[in-house]
């Protein structure tokens, strides 16, 4: 049964930092490219980043620059260093495995919650 566990959201201060982490399992972590989501209040899920299983990166254009996507495929694990941290990035993070055509794999967990505020 594949499984999401997102951890690692919290307050920050504008120009902060904060490393998300997000655990898989159920099988879906070392065959495919996983990706990292986010939604805001009243705004739909977007994409934000995504690293490939020879871990290339690709990064949504507001995040370029302040993110950085990473993965530990011993740990089947994903990270996202995020930088820079700017109030427009206040949302709920997401994870998930992607399909070659960017449909994702697994049931959405339940996220965690980064707010940028002073």
């Amino acid at each position: 049964q594949v499984q999401l566990v997102e951890s690692g959201g919290g307050l920050v201060q504008p120009g902060g930092s904060l490393r998300l982490s997000c655990a898989a399992s159920g099988g879906i972590f070392s065959i495919n490219t996983m990706g990292w989501y986010r939604q805001a209040p009243g705004k739909q899920r977007e994409w934000v980043a995504s690293i490939t299983t020879f871990g290339w990166p690709n990064y949504a254009d507001s995040v370029k620059g302040r993110f950085a996507i990473s993965r530990d495929n011993a740990k089947n694990t994903v990270y996202l260093q995020m930088d820079s941290l700017k109030p427009e990035d206040t949302a709920v993070y997401y994870c998930n495995a992607l399909r070659p055509g960017g449909s994702v794999v697994g049931p959405w967990g339940q996220g965690t919650q980064v707010t940028v505020s002073s």
